[in-house]
């Protein structure tokens, strides 16, 4: 029997949510200008204003994506979205300030557009995390079962068994290949959703058939899980020669000069202001500390794969004595390697920030994959499907995967590893300028409340 879902309800809760602070901020900026007796109304005009601004707010929902949670959205995509999302909002306000015959919004767009902004960000950001945290408690889950399993599917049982915010609870069959009795294991349990390899050859294809049959009878909802270790699972377009149709590889976002080029005048701005206004009086300060926490260069340089797999030379601060490894070892747990003032430049990431010398010689972005060894490169190109993908972008400073956890050699390193790759290979796939900004602001929040993973 299936459980009444209730997930539904907290759209429409949020949206109510976020038509009161709209109206909330409007009529607190109305107050500012007019005597307690005239909030009776907001006026005919204003009332048309607030209608029209709440109007443009949910229907632009549709293009931003929203109200369009799945529970296994992290934050920083959800963060992307929603500053997208009040942005254009924002621009919308101004806009009708600037073509209605309002006063009000005329004298007060700016300061409207502002309290909208800090006001919806936080209330929000809030309601997310609220979300999350009630799920940690196995509140508001859903029932999920694998049926059958490959490299890939025990890869997301990983990531969604870490996750206990996303609200999955997990239920194994262990019964036979028989549809009568996983059908009954499927009512017994309420399971909503049974994850399947795309790819599958644990059954035949009539019990697979009928599989699919009985889970749309039952409502059950199906998830294939691709190949993704092996393949590319690339996106492809249809096109045509004269009239015989062919699918080809679609660009990536950075393909299209427009978007190069975006991005490459924000990492040489960026890199200049960090390296003048900052750089100017921090790194002589570090040079000190190295020199005198032990013998030899305060740089270090490290052959890394960039831009298509071009060798260039890593900037970074020294962080460990002068010893022959260095190229050829991983840091580890403890490592007797780094130097004491060394281990403070690696747990604040001070040590990467000579890499801003790399981005403006356009070696690096400010945000990308991160560069690993050569050696490492070289193991893992071999082993893990899509991993040079990462390299059909410039290597960054801080990148997608850094900023959600995935950055050391902690755990079970091949596992770490192709879940690293799955956020490059989605920063690759799917870049927007309003991505690389949240990921500097997680990068920000994480130097300020310290990496725990950095070493």
């Amino acid at each position: 029997m299936q459980r009444l879902r209730y997930s539904r309800y907290f759209k429409i809760v949020f949206i109510l949510l976020d038509i009161f602070v709209i109206s909330g901020v409007f009529a607190f900026a109305y107050l500012r200008k007019h005597d307690y007796h005239y909030l009776k109304g907001l006026t005919e005009l204003n009332t048309i204003s607030l209608l029209l601004l709440i109007s443009f707010w949910i229907l632009l929902s549709g293009r931003t994506k929203l109200y369009s949670i799945p529970r296994n959205l992290t934050f920083t995509i959800y963060l992307e979205r929603l500053v997208t999302h009040i942005f254009l909002f924002i621009v919308g306000v101004i806009l009708l300030a600037k073509i209605s015959n309002n006063p009000f919004l005329k004298e007060d767009r700016f300061l409207i557009g502002l309290a909208l902004f800090v006001c919806l960000f936080f209330v929000k950001s809030f309601s997310f995390f609220a979300l999350k945290y009630i799920r940690t408690f196995g509140l508001n889950h859903r029932n999920i079962m694998f049926l059958s399993e490959n490299e890939s599917t025990i890869l997301l049982k990983n990531i969604l068994e870490q996750r206990k915010d996303y609200g999955f609870k997990f239920f194994k069959y262990e019964g036979p290949n028989n549809i009568e009795d996983l059908v009954k294991f499927w009512k017994e349990n309420g399971i909503h959703t049974l994850y399947l390899p795309s790819e599958n050859t644990s059954f035949d294809k009539d019990f697979e058939s009928e599989v699919f049959h009985q889970a749309e009878i039952n409502k059950v909802l199906i998830s294939l899980v691709p190949n993704i270790i092996q393949n590319n699972f690339l996106r492809y377009n249809l096109e045509y020669v004269e009239m015989q149709p062919i699918l080809t590889q679609s660009k990536f976002p950075l393909d299209y000069f427009s978007n190069f080029l975006i991005k490459r005048t924000f990492d040489i701005v960026f890199s200049l202001l960090f390296l003048i206004l900052i750089g100017s009086w921090l790194f002589p300060l570090i040079a000190i500390g190295i020199k005198f926490s032990s013998k030899g260069p305060v740089f270090f340089k490290q052959k890394r794969y960039g831009y298509h797999e071009q060798v260039f030379n890593c900037l970074k601060f020294r962080s460990m004595v002068l010893n022959g490894s260095s190229s050829t070892k991983t840091t580890a747990e403890n490592d007797k390697r780094i130097t004491p003032f060394g281990r403070f430049l690696r747990r604040t990431s001070l040590d990467e920030t000579p890499q801003f010398i790399n981005v403006l010689k356009g070696e690096m972005s400010i945000i990308g994959p991160r560069p690993h060894m050569l050696l490492v490169d070289d193991y893992y190109k071999d082993k893990i499907g899509r991993y040079s993908l990462r390299n059909f972008v410039k290597p960054g400073i801080s990148g997608l995967a850094q900023v959600n956890g995935l950055r050391g050699d902690a755990g079970n390193i091949e596992i770490e590893m192709q879940k690293r790759i799955l956020a490059d290979s989605f920063y690759v796939k799917n870049w927007t300028i309003s991505l690389d900004f949240i990921i500097i602001l997680k990068t920000i929040f994480l130097l300020i409340n310290g990496d725990k993973k950095a070493r």
